[in-house]
């Protein structure tokens, strides 16, 4: 699966988040993405050692080979494509989107003042601090601001006095 500059599914459309609701959801999302993400290096591993034992059965015009070891390659592979397509559902149901696997960066809509941005969140950085409009990408990125931190808390203080 290549990194690309759309989103990998999009189910949710929709949704949008605050900045709390966002960050909130940070540890889970970490989560599926670094299942995902091993799960494309162990394909990505699988691939590069058939093509390799290929070029050697061709180079040899033709060899031994371990039948039960690719076999088994083959299934792990088989499993890591599984696990990689279920970690970028979960994540998709969320309403988030995945922007880049190889890099681990995702987008989170955010309405603020009746327009949606996208809070931009990297791997490895400690929380949400970025944000980018729809038609921008990751090398667009804004430190937040007051604007977008508050927005959307209107929204949730209503949710919940409604609740009570």
């Amino acid at each position: 699966m290549e990194a690309c500059s759309g989103t990998l599914f999009s189910t949710m459309p929709n949704r949008t988040f605050s900045l709390d609701e966002a960050q909130i959801l940070l540890p889970i999302l970490e989560s599926l993405l670094r299942h995902a993400i091993n799960g494309k290096k162990v394909i990505e591993d699988v691939d590069n050692e058939l093509q390799e034992t290929a070029h050697r059965v061709f180079l040899n015009g033709g060899t031994m080979l371990n039948v039960v070891h690719l076999a088994r390659r083959k299934a792990q592979r088989e499993k890591a494509i599984r696990r990689l397509k279920d970690a970028l559902a979960e994540i998709d149901a969320t309403g988030v989107q995945v922007k880049d696997i190889e890099i681990g960066l995702l987008d989170f809509p955010c309405k603020v003042d009746g327009e949606v941005l996208l809070l931009c969140w990297k791997l490895g950085e400690t929380g949400i601090t970025n944000w980018h409009s729809t038609s921008e990408g990751f090398a667009s990125r804004k430190p937040i601001d007051a604007r977008i931190a508050n927005a959307g808390k209107k929204r949730s203080m209503k949710a919940s006095r409604s609740s009570c």
